[in-house]
Order: C-alpha cells, then sequence, then structure tokens
C-alpha cells in the first residue's frame, strides 16, 4: 500500500470509524486511483457521507462473500467429483424378509466418509484464508504505525525499539477498534515526546547578554540602564561670590 492510499485510509478511518477496515481499505484505494495528491484527496473524503461511504462497505462485503461462497461451492463439487460421490435415494423402511443389503464394493467410501472429507478439506480452506486476512491485517496495520512514526521523525534505536514493540503486540488486537485504540495512545506518546524535545531545544539556549528578562520583556540590567539615564541630573552649585 503506498504513502497516498495509507494516508488517505487514516482520513477514512478518523471520519468513518465505525466502518469495517477492509472496506475502508478498498474505498482508499478507489479514490487514490483518482486522487493526484493528498489535497485532492482530503477533498473527496471530505464530501463523502455516512450513509454513502455505509453503502459501499456493505456492497464490497456482499461481493466479498459471494465470491468465497461461490469459491467454497466450486471445491465442494470438485471433490464430489474427485471421490465419484453421488447422493442415492434411500428406500424407506427395512429390508424385505429374506433380503439383505448388499455390501459396498471393496475399498468404497461411504456418504458419510466423503462428507467428512469434504468438511475437513473445507476446513482447511477456511483457516489458509483466516491466516492470509490475518497476515494481510497486521501488515496493514505495521504500515499505519510506520506512518505515524515516519511523521514524528523518530529513527534510530527509539524506532528500533518501538518496532519491535508493536510486533509483540500486533497479534493481540481483537479487531479494527481495539488497534486504532492503541494507534490513538501511540500518537499522544509521540505528541509527548515532541514537546520534550521541543522544550530541551529551548533550555539550551544562551541566556541574554544582562541577564534574566522582567515581567515588562527586558532584562534587569536594561531596565537598570535605561531607570539611570531617564533619572533628572544633578543641578551643579558653589559658593556665591
Amino acid at each position: 500500500m503506498d504513502e497516498l492510499t495509507l494516508a488517505i485510509l487514516a482520513l477514512l478511518q478518523e471520519k468513518f470509524a465505525g466502518e469495517r477496515k477492509d472496506g475502508l481499505t478498498q474505498l482508499a484505494a478507489f479514490i487514490g486511483l483518482n486522487a493526484a495528491n493528498i489535497e485532492e484527496a482530503t477533498e473527496v473524503v471530505g464530501n463523502l457521507t455516512a450513509d454513502k461511504v455505509s453503502k459501499f462497505v456493505k456492497d464490497y462485503r456482499s461481493r466479498t462473500d459471494a465470491e468465497i461462497a461461490k469459491a467454497n461451492k466450486t471445491h465442494e463439487e470438485s471433490l464430489r467429483r474427485k471421490y465419484d460421490f453421488k447422493e442415492k435415494e434411500q428406500g424407506g423402511g427395512d429390508p424385505k424378509p429374506g433380503e439383505q443389503t448388499p455390501p459396498a464394493p471393496a475399498g468404497a467410501l461411504t456418504a458419510e466418509q466423503i462428507r467428512e472429507i469434504i468438511r475437513e478439506e473445507n476446513k482447511v480452506l477456511r483457516e489458509g484464508y483466516d491466516s492470509l486476512r490475518a497476515e494481510k491485517t497486521t501488515a496493514t496495520r505495521r504500515e499505519q504505525f510506520v506512518a505515524k512514526l515516519e511523521a514524528a521523525k523518530i529513527e534510530g534505536k527509539q524506532r528500533e525499539m518501538m518496532l519491535r514493540s508493536f510486533d509483540r503486540v500486533a497479534p493481540t488486537f481483537k479487531d479494527d477498534e481495539d488497534f486504532n485504540g492503541y494507534l490513538n495512545e501511540v500518537q499522544a506518546d509521540l505528541d509527548g515526546i515532541a514537546q520534550e524535545q521541543s522544550d530541551k531545544g529551548l533550555q539550551s539556549h544562551d541566556k541574554p547578554l544582562f541577564g534574566a528578562v522582567t515581567k515588562e520583556g527586558i532584562s534587569q540590567g536594561v531596565a537598570g540602564y535605561i531607570a539611570a539615564q531617564s533619572s533628572p541630573s544633578p543641578t551643579l552649585t558653589g559658593k556665591e561670590i
């Protein structure tokens, strides 16, 4: 995901915090294709309404879920063809007296065994899909975290330490809301770091030549000099002749 799309996604998440992350990601990618820069993208996001975004996300999820269902059905049909399984109508009641149920051919799979194979295959597919989705989600969240560090100009050992910390907690986020809460805390920490650095920079400046300033905004030395110059000069006197 490029920097522009990441920035657009951050804008969308801030404005539409209740929407699903995967849907907003698709919307951010769409806006990124049509916006030349972040200014244009910001204007587009500003004109979006909650109803429009909600409809976009629902339509995206509907299409995605339909594709997943179709893929599962195709896979199930493939398994049925592979094992040459056909549902057969079972006759009701017990066999007639003297009749026996013909044994299944040697090595043949029963209907229940075929169903179990299909269930296991679908389970493996779902687990693989969930794993890929989790990896993609973690990678996207890490990109957002790195963008925060870039904006705050965090570098060197401090950056490495914060990235290691993120990688440890990344698998523990329950959902997007949980992650966004963490990201807000990180932003507050970064703002605090920036303020501390700014304060240290001000403290390192040289003191004024005439010492500390007064409430009037001038140093005490300058104030004393001005007072001495502005006081009336003593009158010269002498003996009367």
